[in-house]
């Protein structure tokens, strides 16, 4: 049996938001204000599209944008945790579920030498199109009323389980990490015996302390530890290894 690491990828594997540290590759490291204030409340891969569409204008190449997305600083701990990850295979399956974009997540571990920790990337699909700009899609369509129109993180885990289960795979324990409000969502698929680990501080740590508070609480059913460290996680994930 084994086990499932689930995380979240901005503010949780790298410790900022991978979609506003694209803005540094552009001259003067800032968007203009018709573009900044185009955001519309769970639209941000249409936003997304916009900025690189502007990134492309200004004539910054896809090189420099990789150029700069390499140099996103990890959280700290987590390059040993991902490390720890990629040399227990046999034992745990490891996977992200983000609101970022394939290019930018590969771009990132590839240069920090950690694609190999990593499983399977569930995000924005993103590539370089005929003009050579980066160009970002929505990662499918789903029902969920609580979540951003292109990402739904619940639908996409019990896909994914289902997926394993059909396979043959089953996990004794899952653990998902992850720090914003779209990490509530996938929380109640988790089991009793598994473990949700909030970043101390941020917005998931918040809401799931609500949710432990309610007395109807029936969504929320496995344990939740907060982190702020990769190395509170590989502590974690190494007792229940040996439990």
């Amino acid at each position: 049996m084994k086990t499932l690491m689930v995380f979240d990828f901005d503010h949780t594997v790298v410790d900022d938001n991978s979609d506003t540290w694209v803005v540094r590759c552009l001259p003067g490291q800032t968007l203009p204000d018709s573009i900044k204030n185009s955001y519309r409340k769970g639209h941000w891969t249409e936003f997304m599209g916009r900025v690189m569409n502007y990134i492309g204008d200004q004539e910054v190449s896809p090189d420099r944008v990789r150029n700069v997305m390499e140099t996103i600083p990890f959280t700290a701990g987590m390059t040993d945790l991902l490390t720890f990850i990629s040399q227990n295979k046999n034992t745990i399956d490891c996977i992200v579920i983000s609101d970022s974009n394939t290019m930018f997540i590969d771009w990132i571990l590839c240069a920090a030498g950690l694609k190999a920790a990593v499983d399977r990337v569930f995000t924005n699909p993103a590539k370089v199109n005929e003009l050579g700009y980066v160009e970002v899609q929505c990662y499918h369509s789903h029902e969920c009323d609580r979540c951003p129109v292109n990402l739904c993180k619940k639908k996409v885990l019990e896909l994914y389980l289902s997926e394993q289960s059909g396979g043959g795979v089953e996990y004794e324990r899952i653990f998902y990490v992850g720090d914003g409000g779209n990490d509530l969502c996938p929380t109640s698929c988790l089991r009793g015996h598994d473990v949700v680990m909030p970043r101390k501080g941020y917005t998931l740590e918040k809401l799931l302390a609500k949710l432990e508070g309610q007395e109807d609480n029936t969504t929320l059913r496995a344990r939740v530890l907060a982190w702020s460290s990769g190395t509170d996680i590989l502590q974690e994930l190494k007792a229940s290894m040996q439990s």
